[in-house]
């Protein structure tokens, strides 16, 4: 093998580490914004995610996304897959499709069942993330046909995991006294922002995997790709947590920490549908409109739809991935609004963020109405009240001081 293809394989498997770690980030940040009584069972849901990621996607979701078409819609399905020559590539996309599944856990955090969490994760990485995303990154894939650039995941992964995790959460229901009588939300404050900083600090660092690792070569001409795609990531990170932080200084009267922990974690989602095609200016604007979106959307859904995301999760992956993946047909370099590509792009990247969203909702709602009329949805009452942690885990996570907050 040619010292290139070496160096190419090699950037594949270490970016596909660093995306791997970002599981360890998901768990803390949804850990830190969640209550004390309910982190065994948060960990459980992270860490089953890339398990039963790892082997469904193996199995056979891998060949679903990259298989030869059936009709530009589905990959032609076979079991265990075995291609010695794309190992690398089978890795790096499995922690791709985990991180899919992983954003619905926060959205449904504190009164989901373990046992309904375990059948959907299963579902999503076997045939929810792996169709879809056949649309766009297999090569005759119908969207990709059509143009539609999502480079590294804002719809692809970021989006599916948000559009999921607002019917699941919908469908699930608010936790007990998220809500009045009179319909007014109250805060539930989660238990450890340290957990939620470093979360978030984990999966920024991810993301420089997650992102330059999708040029899927780091030899030649791509290490100039690669580095660039650093740049517009972490400047879309920093400019996503700067103007959450300066919008919620000036609406709420304090600097508020989940809100801008959330906006770094928008500006990294915002990114990555276009972060190999904009240039440092744009992910910097693409940033600033991602960290205001989060900030409205979160307040929008809480108290006007009243969908209770104890973590923004919905927001800052389904509906920043959303607006991410339409800025590339404002921002993009080569066919943009903005740079005189005209109106095109900007349609095609709508035509893809829509039939992705509806694609993720409608199943998502089969499978969540299946579930809700067999084994059911959520805890009872009391398990709730007293924590998923001693009743689906047996396990208290602090037992020197107790759980009951």
């Amino acid at each position: 093998m040619e010292v290139n293809a070496v160096l190419d394989l090699m950037w594949i498997v270490v970016a596909g580490i660093l995306v791997f770690f970002m599981q360890a980030g998901f768990t803390l940040v949804e850990v830190g914004f969640t209550r004390a009584k309910n982190t065994a069972n948060i960990i459980m849901k992270n860490l089953m995610d890339l398990c039963i990621g790892s082997l469904a996607f193996w199995v056979i979701g891998y060949t679903l996304m990259y298989g030869e078409d059936i009709g530009s819609f589905i990959g032609s399905p076979s079991l265990f897959y075995n291609v010695r020559e794309d190992m690398h590539n089978l890795f790096f996309q499995t922690v791709f499709c985990a991180t899919a599944a992983t954003i619905v856990s926060g959205a449904i955090a504190e009164r989901t069942k373990f046992s309904t969490y375990l059948i959907f994760s299963l579902l999503m990485t076997t045939v929810i993330y792996p169709i879809s995303g056949h649309w766009v990154w297999q090569g005759d894939g119908w969207l990709t046909g059509l143009g539609f650039i999502d480079f590294a995941g804002s719809t692809v992964v970021h989006s599916v995991g948000g559009w999921a995790a607002l019917v699941a959460a919908a469908m699930i229901g608010p936790r007990i006294g998220k809500y009045s009588a009179d319909g007014k939300s109250n805060a539930i404050p989660g238990h450890n922002m340290l957990y939620g900083a470093l979360g978030v600090f984990i999966l920024w660092l991810g993301w420089f995997g997650f992102n330059p690792g999708s040029e899927l070569a780091i030899s030649g001409e791509s290490a100039f790709n690669v580095a660039g795609i650093v740049i517009t990531t972490n400047l879309a990170a920093a400019a996503g947590a700067t103007t959450s932080l300066f919008l919620t200084w000036a609406r709420y009267g304090r600097a508020d920490i989940s809100m801008t922990l959330n906006g770094a974690l928008a500006g990294l989602v915002g990114i990555t549908a276009g972060c190999a095609a904009v240039s440092p200016f744009g992910s910097f604007i693409i940033g600033i409109i991602s960290g205001a979106v989060v900030v409205f959307s979160i307040e929008f859904i809480d108290k006007i739809i009243k969908v209770d995301d104890p973590v923004g999760a919905i927001s800052v992956h389904g509906v920043v991935g959303a607006v991410g993946t339409l800025c590339v047909g404002l921002f993009a370099t080569d066919g943009g609004l903005f740079y005189g590509g005209g109106i095109h792009q900007l349609w095609v990247q709508f035509i893809g963020v829509a039939s992705i969203g509806a694609w993720a909702m409608l199943t998502t709602f089969i499978v969540m109405f299946i579930l809700k009329k067999t084994i059911g949805l959520r805890v009872t009452e009391q398990e709730e009240l007293e924590g998923l942690d001693m009743h689906e885990h047996g396990v208290d996570s602090y037992p020197e001081f107790g759980t009951d907050k």
